[in-house]
């Protein structure tokens, strides 16, 4: 794939709307993008398989993951004014989410611009000024006067989900992504832009891609996912959260441009010590900057995974900032270097390495 292609695919991703448990627009751009690569399916949850052309079914299957989904939230009731009363979809910090532009899907499946309804600071008192705001006290406003309108015209009740609305730039100068959903639309590019660059390639397993759904409240499309491939070794691409603006530098363990991160650990994954080295090794080989990660805090979609039959599994992370809010960077070149990672792991990869990465001798 051509880096004009990535960025194309990377802006693409990231401008589709995909709450948790409605990934449908999600799915279907990546079936078109994959099409050619295998065989392609969506389940009942959207999530999206693709089995590569060249599988034989009588070699290791090996499982590569991301998730469509990215946070956002979902209505609960329209209020007698016409605003809507809403509720998280996935981990919101209550203080990045006052006067967020947003899109509600209607009925209709038609997306209405809105925004998080704030008080003016005029009509504040000293308390709401410096006080936290609730989510459960927030209000999203359409446009509409009445609940009525809200309902009848604009078509929007309980249910209707509701996503950031933003447009991803990319600035050729920094070779950065400006923009929303990075957690995780990079990895779901990433696992096209791999497959197009294993391609025509002659691999001693069998490759089967997942695009799982509803990993921001509670990796769920991943515990489908696995069930269906059953894989002997997985590889799963996240749009992993930057600690480079905030933490020392000899604490930071995921900066922009330092290459993808390999999670060691978080509060739902321990990674599989010898197929981390093993990916470790390959990256120093290779010269592909990486990072790796011990993390107090997160999951990832490798927990289910890996706790389904245990099989070897790793996170290669595509380093973000400031996930789980409006907008979002990210490099080109963490992207590229992670895909590069991913596929001369995959290319190394026959039943004796996988073997080996469950102790056997």
């Amino acid at each position: 794939m051509q880096e004009i292609e990535e960025i194309k695919l990377v802006q693409q991703f990231s401008n589709l709307n995909g709450a948790p448990g409605f990934e449908m627009e999600v799915a279907k751009f990546f079936q078109q993008q994959v099409k050619n690569y295998g065989t392609t399916k969506i389940d009942g949850m959207f999530n999206s398989y693709v089995s590569r052309h060249g599988n034989t079914g009588h070699r290791p299957v090996v499982q590569m993951d991301a998730h469509a989904d990215s946070v956002g939230f979902i209505t609960q009731a329209v209020r007698p004014n016409g605003l809507l009363k809403f509720v998280p979809l996935g981990g919101w910090a209550p203080t990045n989410i006052p006067a967020m532009r947003v899109r509600v899907r209607n009925r209709d499946g038609q997306y209405i611009k809105g925004v998080v309804a704030t008080k003016p600071p005029h009509f504040m008192s000293a308390a709401e000024k410096n006080s936290v705001p609730q989510i459960e006290n927030l209000s999203i406003d359409v446009g509409s006067t009445s609940r009525a309108e809200t309902i009848n015209d604009f078509k929007i009740d309980t249910g209707c989900p509701i996503v950031v609305d933003a447009e991803c730039e990319y600035f050729s100068n920094t070779r950065m992504f400006f923009g929303k959903d990075f957690d995780n639309r990079v990895g779901a590019a990433a696992l096209v832009d791999t497959l197009n660059q294993l391609e025509g390639k002659n691999l001693n397993v069998d490759l089967k891609v997942a695009l799982s759904t509803q990993e921001e409240v509670g990796t769920r499309g991943a515990q489908v996912t696995v069930r269906n491939i059953d894989p002997d070794l997985a590889i799963v691409f996240e749009g992993c959260p930057c600690d480079d603006t905030f933490s020392p530098d000899w604490l930071a363990q995921t900066g922009l441009k330092r290459g993808p991160m390999l999670r060691d650990m978080d509060t739902s994954f321990i990674a599989n010590p010898l197929f981390e080295q093993y990916a470790d090794n390959i990256a120093t080989q290779n010269q592909i900057p990486h990072t790796r990660s011990v993390r107090t805090g997160g999951g990832v979609n490798g927990a289910p995974i890996l706790y389904y039959r245990g099989a070897p599994t790793i996170v290669i992370g595509i380093p973000v900032r400031y996930e789980h809010t409006a907008f979002n960077w990210s490099s080109l070149d963490d992207f590229q270097n992670a895909v590069q990672l991913a596929v001369k792991i995959i290319a190394s990869l026959d039943t004796e390495v996988i073997n080996s990465f469950n102790g056997a001798e």
